[in-house]
């Protein structure tokens, strides 16, 4: 079943909406000095219904602490730039439910990686209020840098607004990105500590795409 564009949606108030969002996330470190516990979200459709997935993991064990789904009806299409308006609803209604706290969310999406600086992890983290972070699998815009290490920035506009990183050595990067209270160094490290060795996400994303791809498949 094809989507349609809401009658009610305006581009030119969609790319004001982004603008807010920009100027109100924050780049700087809001997290306990601490950071043990974090939320991986993703999202799985099946015809013109969402899946969204919220699961809590522990950094030091990896073991799942909580996890949460919401289901609901797809109410805008997929258009580039403008996906945080496709899955923010359904994202906010299976993190709503989560009973445990946490420290950190990490986004299957981009966040300031993103032409209008306001990508899905943004949106999330800002009206959600919580520290987040942007895990990308594919670069949305801007050019990688000189690697060094298992790193390398990412310009747009003559602005670093990301970062291409390698947990697997032979695989591609990932695009790791600020989504809201966090610097991008923090945005990074926390990356590599709650991935485990010889897998590619961390793994929050990686139990999150799980638990909402086996719920689209209980859905058949």
């Amino acid at each position: 079943m094809r989507t349609v564009i809401p009658k009610n949606f305006s581009l030119k108030r969609a790319r004001y909406t982004q603008k807010i969002i920009a100027e109100k996330v924050i780049e700087e470190d809001c997290l306990p000095q601490k950071v043990e516990k974090a939320v991986g979200i993703d999202l799985a459709y099946r015809n013109n219904i969402a899946v969204g997935a919220a699961v809590i993991v522990e950094k030091s064990s990896f073991r799942v602490i909580e996890k949460k789904y919401a289901i609901t009806k797809v109410s805008f299409p997929y258009i580039p730039t403008l996906l945080a308006f496709r899955e923010i609803f359904p994202a906010w209604s299976a993190i709503r439910k989560l009973e445990k706290d946490f420290d950190v969310i990490f986004v299957d999406g981009n966040g300031r990686l993103h032409p209008y600086k306001a990508g899905f992890a943004c949106q999330l983290g800002v009206i959600l209020d919580k520290p987040t972070i942007g895990i990308a699998k594919k670069l949305l815009c801007g050019r990688v840098g000189f690697w060094r290490g298992r790193k390398a920035p990412i310009y747009y506009n003559n602005e670093t607004i990301g970062y291409a990183l390698k947990t697997l050595e032979r695989a591609k990067p990932i695009y790791v990105s600020i989504g809201h209270k966090v610097s991008l160094e923090t945005a990074i490290r926390l990356t590599l500590s709650f991935t485990k060795k010889r897998l590619k996400l961390p793994e929050p994303i990686r139990q999150a795409h799980i638990l909402a791809n086996s719920v689209v498949r209980s859905l058949e």
